[in-house]
């Protein structure tokens, strides 16, 4: 007599009220990364997302699980929105414009203290949305570049940096007080990327390798 082969059981899928806490949790972090660094107490992120210190740490082991995933979320939506610059039809220089100023408002300068923080920077989940970033941003500069509208001597380092550095407040200055000046700063840098180029630019246009490098 032959026994059934057992049917393995697919995992349950996370309650609706599950991924919203999640979600919750980790739009909390992003902003209170933001306001006071990473750092922050994670009782004070379970309060701003209103859930309670248990549901941080049964969706977030540990402060880096958490750092982590704050980073790709961010990653994965300055990717959405190189996405939806691709799809557009129009300018292509404006399109570049649009997702600059997207970038912005996603505060990847908050990334800079996390990611040189201590977690894992080599990750699956880090890796692959940074590659999908690079990927992106770099076809929405070549379209513009294609277009004659992109100068020649600016690569996607430049202009990450560029963001990260324009939508990073001075310091001693309130970070919200200082989102006015954003865009109107981030819009000076774009006019200079217009081509043709009015001056020549020291140095070599900036690659991601170059940021990887130590």
């Amino acid at each position: 007599m032959q026994t059934a082969t057992p049917v393995p059981r697919k995992a349950p899928r996370p309650r609706a009220d599950a991924l919203r806490n999640r979600e919750r949790i980790v739009t909390a972090a992003r902003e209170m990364f933001v306001e006071h660094g990473p750092e922050v107490p994670l009782d004070e992120i379970a309060r701003r997302a209103g859930v309670g210190n248990a549901t941080v740490y049964r969706n977030f082991p540990d402060r880096d699980a958490l750092v982590r995933e704050v980073v790709c979320s961010v990653m994965d939506r300055t990717a959405a929105a190189a996405e939806l610059a691709l799809a557009e039809t129009g300018d292509a220089f404006e399109a570049l414009e649009r997702f600059v100023h997207a970038a912005a408002d996603e505060r990847i300068s908050a990334l800079c203290p996390m990611v040189s923080s201590t977690f894992d920077k080599h990750h699956p989940d880090l890796e692959a949305a940074r590659e999908r970033v690079e990927r992106q941003v770099a076809e929405v500069m070549d379209r513009a570049r294609t277009a004659g509208q992109l100068r020649s001597d600016v690569d996607v380092g430049d202009v990450m940096i560029a963001v990260a550095q324009l939508s990073r407040p001075p310091a001693g200055t309130d970070c919200f007080r200082a989102d006015r000046f954003v865009h109107r700063h981030l819009q000076l840098f774009l006019d200079g990327l217009r081509a043709p180029a009015r001056s020549v630019l020291p140095g070599t246009a900036v690659t991601l390798e170059d940021l990887r490098r130590p």
